[in-house]
């Protein structure tokens, strides 16, 4: 057997093979290249390297370029074909003897990974190495957090206070404020987010508030069908209306709409999430109501002008006065075409325009992408003039909500929307290359990652989470360095709550909840402990300067 620092086999299907990960190690069974001598592999600017068992360290023996094809057929039995990624050009790579193997085959899941190689040097930094300005802190969300708030609210503050966090990001519930989605303001509801609102002013901590992720008053969705319809515009301005009055003196950063573009696949293409519309033959849900080919256009169009909209009402009204910004979130997932032909590229181009262009592209240049017409056709809505030119640069930030990365083919778009499981891979360069592409394509935009994290068990001793943090926050540094306009990072979560794909099971808190007690207990985690000492500046952070090693994976 052989330990490959960095590095990790890649078959391609139908030969699937699923490889798991402990800490930073790769560690195989010779025996797994049995099945795949004499066939083709393909490599995505690769080396190929030849084990034998005669030396610990062996060099790459090849550097071949991106998606060329190369087939071994072993000759002896002390030879074999390992694919390692190349990022950082150095030509050696560091072999040595495993203790354990740890590749598991499943005949049911296609598992693609990607590996970059570790530089020579290494990024070591602190709290202080990020710009003036930069603002750490973590997230919830109101749907989300099955508890009792309104008690528990100055504990967790006096939490978040004690972890050190610069920042809270929230989400207000439209029906907690407004319960009949229009007209009479809960006394009730308004008094809970002023209270909670005032223990972040007195703490110190910079406010985020989200006006909808999910949670559209039940009321509005009997009455016209929510979001499928206009008349959702001029409610959701109102209701925005609301809370930039009451909240605006003290909350300076508002979001709009939490990943639109997951809501119209999982809300109204497959119906997996609320309000759970679909059609045949699309939804993976008991869809008795919806049209899967139109809705998720509809749902992102009416989204479009009625963030638009309250950010037109906020400018108008409120801005001067408050020197607050308005943004908006989108679902960021980095795409890597599955091979170097043409037409897996363009299949890859189309995707993230789906992904990134379906909000921003009109938010920079006022119209859809050309793809999304061309694939959509009819089926997507037309800006008028007027609507043109509202939602054009009807933004002052856009957030980012960043987990991992996913490969495209021609014939299949290898996306998961959102894995909240346990074990969800890693790929910190995918951030990177995601806001490079952004910058590109849509200008110099002022971003926040608003959610970056890993689910675990219920441990509290959560190594792989800060293994996960360590990584991304050193990505997104690295991204500050090459130019990249970001202002903020937010781990999620705070705490334990209800994950939308994961439910109970998937714990994305740095602090633990007890869900099996009444009181809710709340109880910091490892991972807490560490993100305190970073941002208390006592804590030095060392990781591979460039890509950091480590693979993701995509599973079908």
């Amino acid at each position: 057997m052989v330990h490959i620092q960095g590095c990790t086999p890649f078959k391609r299907w139908p030969l699937v093979s699923r490889c798991n990960r402990i800490e930073t190690h790769m560690q195989l069974r010779t025996k797994t290249f049995d099945r795949v001598k004499d066939k083709k592999i393909h490599l995505f600017g690769c080396r190929i390297i030849l084990l034998t068992d005669q030396n610990d360290t062996i060099e790459a023996s090849e550097l071949l370029e991106e998606g060329k094809i190369a087939s071994e057929k072993r000759k002896k039995k002390k030879k074999q074909l390992l694919l390692c990624g190349c990022a950082s050009g150095e030509d050696a790579m560091e072999i040595r003897r495993p203790l354990h193997p740890l590749l598991l085959f499943s005949p049911w899941l296609l598992l693609l990974l990607l590996l970059v190689v570790q530089g020579v040097s290494s990024l070591q930094f602190t709290r202080e190495d990020f710009p003036d300005g930069f603002t750490f802190g973590a997230g919830t969300a109101a749907f989300q957090i099955m508890d009792k708030p309104v008690t528990m609210s100055k504990e967790d503050v006096m939490l978040m206070n004690e972890t050190g966090l610069e920042a809270y990001r929230f989400t207000i519930s439209w029906s907690r404020l407004i319960p009949s989605g229009r007209g009479a303001v809960n006394p009730k509801g308004l008094q809970f987010y002023n209270s909670m609102i005032n223990e972040l002013v007195k703490a110190g901590i910079q406010i985020h508030a989200v006006l909808y992720h999910i949670d559209l008053p039940q009321s509005l969705q009997d009455e016209y069908g929510g979001w499928v319809s206009p008349k959702v515009v001029d409610d959701f301005a109102a209701y925005a209306d609301v809370c930039f009055r009451e909240f605006g003196d003290r909350v300076a950063h508002w979001t709009t709409s939490i990943e639109p573009n997951v809501m119209a696949q999982s809300g109204y293409d497959d119906g997996y999430l609320p309000p759970n519309r679909c059609s045949y033959p699309f939804g993976r849900s008991n869809c008795t109501l919806g049209n899967s080919t139109v809705e998720p256009y509809l749902f992102i169009h009416h989204t479009l002008l009625a963030h638009a909209s309250a950010v037109r009402l906020y400018r108008e009204k409120y801005q001067a006065a408050q020197k607050g910004v308005v943004g908006m979130n989108i679902y960021s997932m980095w795409f890597y075409p599955l091979t170097e032909s043409a037409e897996d590229i363009a299949a890859t181009e189309r995707v993230k325009d789906f992904m990134y262009g379906w909000i921003l592209h009109p938010l920079v240049f006022g119209d859809y992408p050309e793809t999304m017409k061309k694939a959509a056709g009819s089926r997507l809505p037309l800006f008028s003039d007027y609507e043109s030119e509202l939602v054009t640069n009807a933004f002052d930030f856009i957030g980012l909500n960043h987990y991992t990365s996913n490969y495209t083919v021609k014939w299949f778009c290898l996306l998961l929307l959102r894995q909240f499981l346990p074990g969800t891979s890693l790929d910190p360069r995918g951030l990177e290359l995601a806001l490079e592409y952004l910058q590109e394509k849509y200008g110099n935009l002022l971003f926040y990652i608003q959610e970056n994290g890993s689910g675990s068990n219920a441990t509290l001793d959560d190594v792989g989470r800060i293994d996960c943090l360590t990584q991304y926050i050193a990505a997104t540094l690295r991204s500050i360095r090459n130019g990249a306009n970001v202002k903020g990072y937010c781990v999620w979560s705070f705490m334990d709550q209800y994950e939308m794909f994961g439910d109970y099971k998937a714990h994305f808190g740095i602090v633990a909840v007890d869900f099996g007690s009444e009181e809710l207990t709340r109880q910091p985690r490892r991972s807490a402990r560490w993100y305190s000492d970073f941002l208390k500046n006592s804590a030095v952070i060392k990781v591979d300067d460039g890509p950091v090693s480590t693979a993701f994976h995509a599973q079908l």
